[in-house]
């Protein structure tokens, strides 16, 4: 009997070590280089390097370095205004008509004119204490935008529309009820619409209640941009109706702050005041209720964007490395040796792009957590008030440098992959990137255009670095030479994002079909 013996069937051995490997093997390419590591660290110092020279001078005659007061989310506030009030033990309402509001701004340093500031307020407030940056909620008419209500610096919801005069006047009213403040307006003092709420968590038990008035800078066309003029306003109010858990006091009288910089000197040079005027009162009073954004109405405060300036040049470094790391192997005849080892192209791209990106990452994140606490403490200690931003803001402006580092490096790398040739790809990624930037924020360009850049070219991934917000009931110039982009900071970034991709995609489609 014969018995045939059939061999084992074959065992198909997975590639060894899979991606892995091949990740491996790049991060061993790239550390073993020492000028991509040494450039990797220069651009970290070199973004350290610029901020500093950013801090580096002292602010003589301007400003007073003090800290700003920090409203309830944790930005920096202007809390100026005039005040009669009393405390509000409990639950309880206060109803007040308004039946003008006028004004004056500085038109030279010793004569005034009569004008009034769009965001002039005249108004009601439950104030959880005279602390500056502490919880309020706020009925009142304002100079050019109609009634609103606001609270804590940052809310603003919108009423009736128009400005108030003898012959239209406007009734507000403020209820409290536990931590919630409700907002109400009439043209009659009979039928009552409600404008909003506000829940102030933690407020006092015995809030300070009571009308005000304030008025931030008013601003005026120059030759050489926009000016901003100190300014007063002047409200007149009838006798307020109180209800509810109020003490029975006297009326106290008096200014909360000094402001932050959106008065000018106006706050700090004009003293407000309370006149009877028959039944009711006439109240004068300067600053704002508003969080302080920078810019030129703000002008000697830094914000801390301005410590992160250096990121273009770190970011100029990284395209560097970022290209040579993709193009010296082809340059050198390499790259045929590195797909004979790895066959599958794609995985060497990613690979190539997860350790650059990473690197570029590293280095941006590292030097914006070094440059931003920093910064801001050597700005003080020079005479510049910082603007204190909510700790969210703080950690985005430094997770943002990393990744937008990092996608400007992924970008840098896919275009060397498509054009070969290290200095031509430095220059794209450099004039596609960088010198928009630049453009727009050195002034160069009219404000049209330079949103324009912002909004449509890679360049948009520095918005990921903005530390201000824009808010409508705050004037002051939103441009890029102030820290303020046309895209929302996520937004821009995923401008920066799209034309990696596309590039990176580009690439892959182009390395399988080219010969090495």
């Amino acid at each position: 009997m014969t018995t045939t013996l059939s061999p084992p069937p074959a065992t198909h051995r997975p590639e060894r070590g899979g991606f892995g490997r091949v990740l491996h093997a790049e991060w061993t390419k790239f550390r073993t280089v020492r000028g991509w590591v040494l450039s990797t660290v220069g651009a970290l110092v070199v973004i350290c390097l610029v901020g500093l020279l950013a801090t580096a001078q002292a602010n003589d005659g301007g400003l007073k370095a003090s800290k700003l007061p920090v409203g309830p989310s944790g930005e920096a506030v202007n809390d100026a205004f005039y005040f009669m009030h009393q405390p509000l033990k409990g639950d309880g309402s206060i109803t007040v008509s308004v039946s003008s509001l006028t004004g004056q701004v500085a038109s030279t340093p010793t004569e005034n004119k009569p004008g009034l500031a769009p965001w002039a307020k005249a108004g009601i407030i439950v104030k959880d204490s005279l602390k500056p940056g502490s919880s309020y909620a706020s009925m009142m008419v304002t100079g050019a935008h109609g009634v609103r209500m606001q609270y804590d610096y940052t809310h603003d919801t919108a009423g009736l529309t128009g400005t108030v005069s003898k012959e239209a006047p406007r009734w507000l009213r403020l209820e409290r009820s536990g931590d919630t403040v409700t907002g109400y307006q009439s043209t009659d003092g009979s039928n009552w619409t409600e404008v909003g709420a506000a829940r102030l968590s933690g407020l006092s038990e015995s809030p300070e209640v009571g009308l005000f008035v304030t008025s931030p800078s008013a601003t005026e066309d120059t030759g050489t941009g926009t000016g901003f003029n100190p300014a007063v306003a002047t409200g007149t109010f009838g006798a307020p109706t109180l209800s509810g858990g109020w003490s029975g006091n006297a009326w106290k009288s008096q200014q909360v702050s000094d402001g932050a910089g959106t008065n000018g000197s106006y706050s700090q040079s004009t003293k407000g005041e309370v006149v009877p005027a028959g039944t009711g009162y006439r109240i004068t009073g300067a600053g704002d209720i508003a969080p302080v954004v920078g810019g030129p109405a703000a002008s000697g405060v830094r914000i801390l964007s301005n410590f992160l300036v250096g990121a273009f040049a770190g970011l100029i470094m990284m395209v560097v490395v970022a290209a040579g790391y993709m193009t010296v192997e082809y340059r050198r005849g390499l790259i045929g040796v590195t797909f004979a080892a790895s066959p599958s192209r794609g995985r060497v791209l990613v690979s190539k792009a997860l350790v650059v990106g990473t690197a570029a990452f590293l280095a941006g994140t590292i030097a914006a957590a070094v440059m931003l606490p920093f910064g801001a403490a050597r700005s003080f200690d020079n005479g510049f008030p910082v603007l204190t931003v909510p700790s969210s803001t703080e950690f985005r402006a430094i997770l943002g440098t990393g990744l937008m580092l990092a996608a400007a490096s992924v970008f840098a790398l896919a275009v060397g992959a498509i054009l070969r040739r290290s200095a031509v790809t430095v220059t794209v990624v450099v004039v596609s990137m960088v010198l928009p930037y630049l453009l727009a924020t050195a002034s160069v360009l009219p404000p049209a255009a330079s949103a324009w850049l912002l909004k449509v070219t890679p360049a948009a991934g520095f918005a990921i670095q903005q530390t201000v917000t824009h808010y409508d009931q705050v004037i002051t110039v939103y441009s890029p030479a102030h820290g303020y982009f046309p895209l929302a900071p996520w937004a821009g970034f995923a401008v920066l994002c799209a034309y990696a991709a596309v590039a990176f995609a580009g690439a892959l489609v182009l390395i399988r079909r080219r010969d090495v």
